[in-house]
C-alpha cells in the first residue's frame, strides 16, 4: 500500500463521520434521564429514584445506526492509493514484426541461418505474447503484408514457415516502404503499437523518413540485428553455398554502421539476436511501456476504490433494523425467502424455456445485436436468421457454410467489399465464371484491393486448368466440400462493418484447403501482384515518406 498516494476522491462524505459521533453523544445526552430530571428533583434524591438495574451503559440500536453512518461516509468518500488502468487495457500491446527477405539473410553465420533465426524469435514472441496481436510484414524492394495482427499462432505459422528470400518480386531494403504498411496495420488497433525490424541493413537515405514517423506517429520502432560482425556465406534453397560469376562464396554481411545510425539519428532502439530468449523479451517490455505510456497521456488518471469492502458491515447492520432491538426473530425466515428468491426456478420445457428467452432478447436487444451475439457464439446459422444487416446475414451465412443464402446477401449491396464476398460465394460454388466478373466489379470499385487481386488470379488459374481438361476430353476431379471450420474468437470491427484483417484471414484459409495451393506459392503470387498495382493515390504521410525515402 502507498500510504504517501492515500487519498479520498469525494471527501465531502466525510462529513457523516463525524454527524454519526454528533447523533450518538446527542441521543445519550437526551435518553439521560438525570438531564430530564435535574430540574425537577433534587439531585440527592435524584440518585436514589433512578433505576438502572446496575447497568450504566449497554450497546444499543442506534451505536449501530450510528457505527454504519460512519462506515457508509468512509465508503462513499471513496478512499484511494492506487491507479486503475484505462478501461480496455485487457488489450495487450499490438506488434507488427518486418522481416528482411532479402537475399543477404540467408547468410549462415547465424545458424542455420539468418532468417529462420528471424522465424523462431517470431514464434517466440508469439509464446510469450500469448492473448496478444502479433502482424507479419515482409520486405526487399517492395513490403508487403503476410499475416494481419492475430493471436492466433498456428495461423501464424502457416504463413510464417513458408518464408524463403526467393519470393520477392524485387530485390533492396526498403524499410521504409514496410513501416507505412505495418503503420497502417497498427493505425487500427485500439492500443499503441510496435514495429519490430528483423534485418541485417539498411538503407541510410530512408533515416529522415523514421526520424519523421518517430516525430509524429504513437507507433514505435525496434529494431533487431541479425547476423555477425565477420558475416557467413550465403546458403541457397537447396542447402548449398550460393557462388557468384567467378565461383567465389557470396558473403553475406551486417551493415552495423547504417543500424546504429538509424538508432541514433532516428531514435529506434537496436539489440541484437541472440541465442536465449533475452530478445524477445526485450521487445516485448518495449511494447508494454510504448502502450502503457500512450494510455497514461492520452486518458485521465483514475484511482481504484477500495471502500467497497465497507458496503459488506453497513449491510450487516442494516439487517438489524429489521426489528426493534438487537434479536429479530423473523430474521432466518426473512433470509430462507431471501434465499427462495435468488435460487433459480426450476426448469421448464425446452420450448417454453426458449420462447422466455426469446421474449427477453426481443424486449432488450434489437434483432443485429442478437444476430451479433450469436456470431460471437459460433452460431453463424442462429445469427443469420436474426441479422437484418445484408453484410452482416451474408457473413454469418457464408461463415456457416450456407453459400447461396450468402451469394443472396451480398448481391443486394454494391459495394467492393460486397462484390469480394460473392466471388468468394461463387468460387466456393465453383462458378468459377461468374466469381471472376464479381472479383472485376471489387476491383472496379477499389482498384488497390490486393485480397481480390490475388484471388482472381487464382480463380483464373483454376478455370484456365478446367478448360484444359475439358479440351483434353477429361473430366475435372470432383472435389469433395470441405469440412467448414473457423475459429471462434470474434475480432470483427463495429457492427454492421467487417474487419478485413479476419476477411483476409479466412480468404486465406479459404483457398489453401480448397484450391490445394501452397502457402508458399500463395505468398510468392500475392507478392507479384501487389509488386505490379500501382500506388494509391492518396496514402499517409510515412507512406508518402516511404516511397521519397526509397531507393
Amino acid at each position: 500500500m502507498d500510504f504517501a498516494a492515500f487519498h479520498f476522491l469525494r471527501p465531502a462524505w466525510l462529513l457523516l463521520v463525524p454527524a454519526a459521533a454528533a447523533i450518538a453523544f446527542a441521543w445519550h445526552r437526551l435518553s439521560d434521564p438525570r438531564r430530564r430530571w435535574q430540574g425537577v428533583i433534587a439531585p440527592h434524591l435524584l440518585a436514589r429514584l433512578i433505576v438502572d438495574n446496575g447497568r450504566a451503559w449497554r450497546l444499543r440500536p442506534v451505536h449501530g445506526a450510528c457505527v454504519a453512518l460512519a462506515l457508509t461516509g468512509l465508503a462513499a468518500a471513496g478512499p484511494a492509493w492506487e491507479r486503475e488502468p484505462p478501461p480496455f487495457t485487457e488489450d495487450k500491446a499490438p506488434l507488427v514484426v518486418a522481416i528482411d527477405l532479402s537475399r543477404s539473410m540467408d547468410a549462415v553465420d547465424v545458424a542455420p541461418t539468418r532468417l529462420e533465426r528471424a522465424k523462431q524469435k517470431v514464434r517466440d514472441l508469439m509464446a510469450l505474447r500469448a492473448g496478444a496481436r502479433t502482424g507479419l510484414v515482409v520486405y526487399a524492394g517492395t513490403a508487403h503484408m503476410v499475416v494481419p495482427p492475430t493471436d492466433d499462432p498456428a495461423f501464424m505459422e502457416l504463413f510464417l514457415a513458408a518464408l524463403d528470400t526467393g519470393m520477392m518480386p524485387a530485390a533492396g531494403k526498403n524499410a521504409a516502404a514496410a513501416l507505412a504498411l505495418a503503420d497502417g496495420l497498427l493505425g487500427r488497433e485500439s492500443a499503441a503499437g510496435t514495429v519490430l525490424l528483423v534485418t541485417d541493413g539498411f538503407e541510410r537515405a530512408q533515416i529522415p523518413a523514421f526520424a519523421a514517423h518517430a516525430r509524429a506517429s504513437r507507433v514505435q520502432v525496434l529494431a533487431l540485428a541479425a547476423g555477425t560482425a565477420r558475416g557467413g556465406p550465403v546458403r541457397t534453397s537447396d542447402g548449398r553455398v550460393a557462388t557468384d560469376q567467378q565461383g567465389r562464396p557470396v558473403q553475406g554481411t551486417l551493415d552495423l554502421a547504417a543500424l546504429q545510425a538509424l538508432s541514433s539519428q532516428a531514435d529506434v532502439p537496436l539489440a541484437s539476436l541472440t541465442l536465449d530468449d533475452d530478445d524477445v523479451r526485450w521487445v516485448q517490455r518495449r511494447a508494454v511501456r510504448n502502450m502503457e505510456a500512450a494510455q497514461e497521456k492520452n486518458a485521465e488518471v483514475r484511482w481504484k476504490e477500495a471502500g467497497y469492502p465497507l458496503v459488506v458491515p453497513v449491510a450487516v447492520l442494516a439487517v438489524l433494523w429489521f426489528r426493534r432491538g438487537w434479536v429479530v426473530r423473523w430474521l432466518p425466515l426473512w433470509l430462507a425467502a431471501l434465499a427462495g428468491l435468488l435460487a433459480p426456478p426450476p426448469r421448464p420445457a425446452q420450448a417454453a424455456e426458449s420462447r422466455v428467452a426469446g421474449a427477453v432478447a426481443n424486449a432488450f436487444l434489437t434483432p443485429d445485436q442478437q444476430g451479433r451475439r450469436r456470431f460471437g457464439q459460433g452460431d453463424f446459422a442462429g445469427a443469420a436468421a436474426h441479422f437484418q444487416d445484408p453484410m452482416w446475414r451474408g457473413w454469418a451465412s457464408y461463415r456457416a457454410g450456407d453459400y447461396a443464402a450468402a451469394l443472396t446477401a451480398f448481391a443486394s449491396l454494391d459495394t467492393p467489399d460486397a462484390f469480394f464476398m460473392m466471388g468468394n460465394c461463387y468460387a466456393r460454388l465453383r462458378d468459377y465464371p461468374r466469381a471472376l466478373a464479381a472479383y472485376d466489379n471489387a476491383l472496379r470499385g477499389r482498384p488497390a484491393f490486393a485480397q481480390a487481386s490475388a484471388n482472381r488470379a487464382l480463380v483464373a488459374a483454376l478455370l484456365a486448368r478446367q478448360k484444359k481438361d475439358e479440351d483434353d476430353g477429361e473430366q475435372a476431379p470432383a472435389l469433395p466440400p470441405d469440412k467448414v471450420e473457423f475459429d471462434d474468437k470474434d475480432h470483427g470491427g463495429k457492427q454492421g462493418k467487417l474487419d478485413m484483417s479476419q476477411l483476409q484471414r479466412q480468404n486465406a484459409e479459404l483457398w489453401m484447403r480448397n484450391l490445394q495451393v501452397s502457402p508458399a506459392d500463395f505468398l510468392r503470387q500475392k507478392f507479384l501482384i501487389e509488386a505490379r498495382q500501382p500506388a494509391p493515390a492518396s496514402a499517409p504521410a510515412s507512406a508518402a515518406a516511404a516511397r521519397g525515402a526509397a531507393p
